[in-house]
């Protein structure tokens, strides 16, 4: 049998934007989730405007360590061309504040709302309550009420189990059937990725390199260069 011939894909690249933080190829095997009409399978989990503007995920997962923030909020979403899920809380910011903050962020334009594993059952149901865009809960362990979450309104899970994310996300898939969207960590590598995905996964959310690891590579760069040259100079 003739193998499918696969399809050209066209690509435009300039010299000022070569410089792209890519994400895995293998992200691009996850089935993906369908928000709003935009099919998302990637999420870059970092909160660096430079690096939102320099990548080619589809999609920001900005949850940060720290009590959410209004103005980080929407300096986010101003700043990304693509769909931005935000950080309500759910350790030491809960309550009503959380539902104030997600509420706000639909009102910013923020695609969805992420609350961290520790948030309250009975908080989700009131974010959820408030609010018309999709809300993801945060699961961390084989301990945590994901039915229970599931059950309050959340409409998403986000895994999220270090080195157990594969396992926990097979164990959530079996459980809660082939209709419940997952999003997972991928790892550290593309095979890690695919393990992620064939567990159950629909999307991916990939860790960026941090500016300053970019950059000591571009200067690492820079400096190999001007040694080269310097020595071509002086023969």
């Amino acid at each position: 049998m003739e193998e499918p011939r696969r399809k050209q894909v066209p690509e435009y690249t300039s010299q000022l934007r070569g410089r792209i933080v890519e994400i895995p190829k293998e992200i691009y095997e996850a089935s993906g989730i369908m928000i709003f009409g935009s099919r998302i399978k990637s999420l870059l989990f970092t909160t660096d405007v430079a690096i939102i503007r320099n990548s080619n995920a589809q999609s920001v997962m900005a949850v940060y360590p720290f009590t959410p923030q209004g103005a980080i909020t929407q300096s986010i979403i101003s700043a990304a061309s693509i769909p931005v899920f935000v950080g309500v809380g759910g350790g030491t910011t809960t309550g009503q504040r959380s539902v104030q903050l997600a509420f706000q962020a639909e009102i910013m334009g923020a695609y969805g709302v992420v609350v961290n594993s520790p948030m309250k059952n009975e908080v989700i149901k009131e974010i959820n309550k408030t609010i018309d865009i999709p809300l993801i809960a945060t699961i961390s362990s084989f301990h945590d009420d994901f039915m229970g979450k599931l059950e309050a309104g959340a409409d998403i899970l986000n895994i999220s189990g270090g080195a157990e994310t594969v396992d926990l996300v097979k164990h959530i898939r079996d459980t809660v059937g082939p209709d419940v969207p997952i999003i997972a960590t991928g790892g550290p590598s593309g095979e890690a990725v695919k393990a992620t995905i064939e567990a159950g996964a629909n999307a991916i959310t990939y860790t960026p390199p941090t500016s300053a690891e970019i950059f000591a590579e571009v200067m690492k760069k820079y400096r190999h260069d001007l040694d080269e040259s310097t020595e071509d100079a002086s023969h």
